[in-house]
């Protein structure tokens, strides 16, 4: 399963540090601010949300089942148990048919057991690639601000339609690299609603990659603990449905040990 920060099970992220060139003839010309009305919108998301609980957030356990799409149609739920540890840590656990299946990134590293293959292994160099760019494109790096670090630029998008008599305002981040997510927001009280994005895949056919299209709504919000979370995130790529994550339950800083996060030696040793 791919990974999906708070809103998407994801969670955790490795962020990329930007160094800034300098010319020893001219002073250094600052980078562009910040649209204010994006800002504005940012600010009251965060209060929507619960503010400074929100921002206090270190790690997260949440429960529920996954439930994947195939052609708009849903497949049989798979239980879950996720824990992040902020902000570039994150073990899924999936069970299930049977089989129970540890999906755990960490940093710049990660690794996936699976009981029914009975294999135990280091993730690749593009599942790690995913877990970044899942992390990157998630609502709390928007809401965090950790997007700052890498040089990214917030703007104004403007007000989209969102059902009968109802309006998103959109933000969007853009990238030194030219990546660009969108962020959509209620207009009446500033709550999220959407994440836009596109995300490259390799063609079967032409062996390319195609820039594909892809969709976070996040539904069903409930208060925990003062903050406000969306128990049900459907995922939808090229306008069709993909995948369903249903909270059952979200607990908020409880105590995460490192090893739950570090590659055990061998089969045996995974708990």
């Amino acid at each position: 399963m791919k990974t999906i920060p708070l809103n998407r099970l994801v969670a955790a992220v490795a962020l990329s540090l930007f160094a800034a060139l300098t010319c020893s003839a001219q002073p250094e010309t600052p980078g562009p601010s910040p649209d204010d009305k994006a800002e504005k919108i940012v600010q009251k998301a965060i209060e929507a949300v619960g503010g400074d609980a929100y921002l206090k957030i270190q790690t997260v356990i949440g429960r529920g089942f996954f439930t994947e799409y195939t052609g708009g149609a849903s497949g049989l739920p798979v239980r879950f148990v996720d824990y992040i540890s902020y902000p570039n840590r994150e073990r899924t656990e999936f069970t299930g048919g049977g089989n129970r299946v540890i999906n755990t990134n960490d940093h710049d590293k990660g690794w996936i057991f699976d009981a029914a293959a009975k294999s135990l292994k280091d993730q690749t160099t593009q599942q790690v690639e995913d877990f970044k760019s899942g992390m990157r494109n998630s609502m709390e790096n928007l809401l965090r601000g950790w997007w700052r670090k890498e040089g990214a630029t917030l703007s104004y998008v403007g007000r989209r339609e969102a059902g009968l008599g109802r309006r998103n305002e959109t933000v969007k981040l853009t990238y030194p690299d030219g990546a660009s997510i969108e962020y959509e927001f209620a207009a009446t009280d500033g709550s999220p609603a959407k994440v836009l994005y596109k995300r490259k895949y390799k063609n079967a056919e032409t062996e390319l990659m195609d820039e594909v299209a892809e969709e976070d709504r996040l539904l069903r919000p409930i208060k925990v603990s003062g903050v406000i979370v969306p128990f049900v995130i459907d995922h939808f790529r090229k306008g069709i449905q993909t995948s369903r994550i249903n909270y059952e339950s979200i607990e908020f800083n409880k105590p995460l040990a490192d090893s739950i996060f570090a590659k055990p030696a061998n089969i045996k040793a995974v708990k």
